[in-house]
């Protein structure tokens, strides 16, 4: 491997954008080297805007690329298994957005493969970042909160009811809300409290979604607006995680209600996505105050990022890239890493399957 890692985004939108390419930037160890995208003007801008010369239409060139040692695949979610093992085939380290796959069964694999032939592998579960996140999980590893026993989460965005696009077609997406962003809450979920054993879910669909921004007709979406869970952890808690991008008045500057809280037998303590830097607590017969993280979890160890610069909600999301390089650059495994997808990936297959019989369903370890 060269002097830095030489890393090739591929799916060059806003997720990209936002997320990596400014992480890749502040890490010395690390390099943008090309972009990949099925369009062609997006590609001329991006080589402007990212100071890069490769850009392609065809990811199996990114694949197949000597001069490339690790890939960011930012693309439609049906595409990220047939790109994460073309990928691992030319011998690349890969982050894929989440979810995996289409199913737990493609994400099972990528991981699979990905540990076969000891590359470095990484889901791009962006709140496990979150500096609140990281001081909650802390408290609750640490027995700070006592014995933990109940899992609390609600996302919910104030989004427009116009398309989606991509994302609210079954054959591109999957799901929606539920693929989106109650899959973050699980996975930290599980994160936090141990894997979910078994589940009872629901998803609905309120917004029909049958023209774009700009008023022009389109075929109406086909996934959730909604999603819930109610679950049982393998520790003996339990949890109860709701998400919407339909709560009107819940707008806050784009970023939402994103709330999760852990009630232990001592303490309560709370992550907000809005306040990242300080966290809820409160013991028994109080209420809950206001904390600051310490200053050691606002960002990871070693970590090129000023904690005190940029937005709070936004900065931390940077950190991804630099756990993806160090993973790389110590060869060990990064976190979270597709096997946490999969996982994820398997209580969300869950949930639909859930709301189609109608029942609980039982998710075994694997």
């Amino acid at each position: 491997m060269a002097s830095q890692v030489r890393i090739a985004i591929i799916g060059a939108g806003a997720v990209a954008d936002y997320h990596h390419v400014p992480g890749i930037r502040l890490d010395p160890r690390a390099q943008l080297v090309a972009a990949c995208d099925p369009n062609e003007q997006l590609l001329v801008k991006r080589k402007t805007d990212w100071s890069i010369s490769k850009v392609t239409t065809d990811y199996r060139e990114i694949a197949n690329d000597p001069a490339i040692d690790a890939v960011i695949i930012c693309t439609p979610n049906d595409t990220h298994y047939p790109i994460t093992m073309a990928c691992l085939d030319g011998g690349k380290h890969v982050m894929c957005e989440k979810p995996l796959g289409l199913n737990a069964t493609e994400a099972y694999e990528m991981c699979n493969k990905a540990r076969a032939k000891n590359l470095r592998h990484m889901t791009a579960f962006t709140y496990r970042f979150a500096p609140s996140m990281r001081y909650l999980r802390e408290l609750v590893h640490s027995g700070n909160l006592g014995v933990p026993r109940h899992f609390r989460s609600q996302r919910f965005l104030d989004w427009p009811e116009t398309s989606w696009g991509w994302r609210q077609y079954k054959k591109n997406a999957g799901a929606g809300d539920l693929f989106d962003m109650t899959i973050h809450r699980i996975d930290y979920a599980q994160d936090l409290m141990g894997r979910m054993t078994s589940i009872c879910g629901a998803v609905a669909q309120y917004a029909p979604r049958d023209r774009t921004p700009d008023g022009k007709a389109c075929p109406p979406s086909e996934v959730d607006d909604w999603s819930a869970l109610i679950c049982q952890f393998e520790r003996g808690a339990v949890g109860v995680l709701e998400g919407t991008t339909l709560a009107k008045g819940y707008h806050y500057d784009g970023f939402g209600h994103d709330w999760a809280e852990v009630n232990g037998s001592e303490a309560t303590a709370v992550y907000q996505l809005r306040e990242p830097n300080t966290i809820l607590v409160g013991k028994h017969g109080e209420s809950l105050q206001k904390v600051e993280v310490p200053a050691e979890f606002l960002a990871p160890a070693g970590s090129p990022r000023n904690p005190s610069e940029g937005v709070p909600s936004t900065v931390f999301r940077y950190d991804l890239s630099w756990e993806f390089v160090s993973a790389i650059v110590e060869g060990r495994d990064a976190i979270p890493g597709f096997d946490h997808g999969a996982s994820a990936q398997a209580v969300a297959d869950a949930v639909l399957e859930s709301f189609e019989k109608r029942t609980w369903i039982n998710i075994p370890a694997r």
